[in-house]
């Protein structure tokens, strides 16, 4: 038994998060999958994923973590827990790229706030988590760089390593035991789902360049619009890429675009820092790898 990820283990339940095994040494799972599920004990009732699962009874931690030195899950939704993730760039990016870190501390700073002082944790990697509880109006949900490069959040349907879990390369430290202060109202406003507005004919900007490509911007625009549930995020990049191509031949201005994808993804439901975030990484793209028009 590992006594000091046991202690980390029951130091989480203690504070009311829900936790569940990580694999020795590693950030993955180690609980069964829907394949292989033996609908015994929690999934007698069907299979019932890691979120579902994840437990505070001291006693289940003990005989979990008497078995072997798992490292720490913590479901964050159940937990009532939003993490802001702040990334390390990857060892193979440039020099000078910014660390979440960074581009958290810009955001913070072009919306006139502080960077908020609450739990923080360093992880094994050297980037920095941050906790916050959640509003309990509202089920957040995970996002990827939609706040900054290299800024992520957990919520429902996430997980994070809990300090006293060790991998490899490093060990999960807490730096600022402070008090988990509730998640700052200008972060919420630009995380919240904007309301989906009954879908009917988008009212398109005023946009200049080629009957073609308006016709191509219009087009994938309603696709966004009405994209199935869950599939708004994935559609709204497929089409920003796709029209990207008229950017780059100089059919289209890349900020008219840019306005005409925005307002089809928040009338879909997206926030508009996850619909800024998403557009500018397809056209980014597109425009990058555009072919010439006469051999598209």
């Amino acid at each position: 038994m590992n006594i000091q990820l046991l202690t980390a283990a029951l130091d989480a339940a203690e504070r009311g998060w829900h936790i569940f095994p990580l694999r020795p040494a590693d950030k993955r799972p180690v609980l069964h999958g829907e394949a292989v599920c033996p609908l015994i004990g929690d999934c007698a009732g069907g299979h019932r994923k890691w979120e579902d699962r994840a437990i505070i009874d001291p006693d289940r931690i003990r005989r979990a973590w008497a078995d072997r030195p798992f490292n720490i899950g913590i479901a964050t939704g159940p937990s009532g827990l939003l993490v802001v993730d702040l990334d390390v760039p990857k060892r193979n990016s440039s020099t000078d790229t910014p660390s979440g870190v960074t581009t958290f501390t810009a955001l913070c700073e072009r919306a006139g706030q502080p960077v908020p002082t609450t739990y923080r944790t360093r992880t094994a990697s050297g980037g920095h988590h941050l906790y916050f509880t959640a509003p309990t109006s509202i089920r957040l949900g995970n996002t990827a760089g939609t706040l900054a490069p290299l800024v992520d959040t957990r919520a429902w349907g996430g997980y994070v390593v809990a300090p006293g879990s060790t991998t490899p390369g490093g060990r999960y430290e807490v730096t600022d035991p402070a008090p988990i202060m509730p998640l700052p109202d200008w972060l919420l406003a630009l995380l919240r789902p904007a309301p989906r507005r009954p879908v009917g004919p988008l009212a398109m900007p005023v946009v200049s360049g080629s009957r073609a490509a308006r016709a191509a911007l219009e087009r994938e625009c309603q696709r966004v619009v009405a994209a199935p549930e869950r599939e708004g995020n994935d559609t709204l990049n497929r089409s920003a890429f796709k029209v990207g191509r008229f950017v780059a031949w100089g059919d289209l201005a890349r900020h008219e675009v840019e306005e005409a994808f925005q307002g089809a993804g928040e009338v879909r439901g997206l926030t508009a820092a996850e619909c800024r975030a998403t557009i500018r990484s397809a056209l980014d793209a597109s425009i990058r790898t555009a072919r010439p028009r006469e051999t598209a």
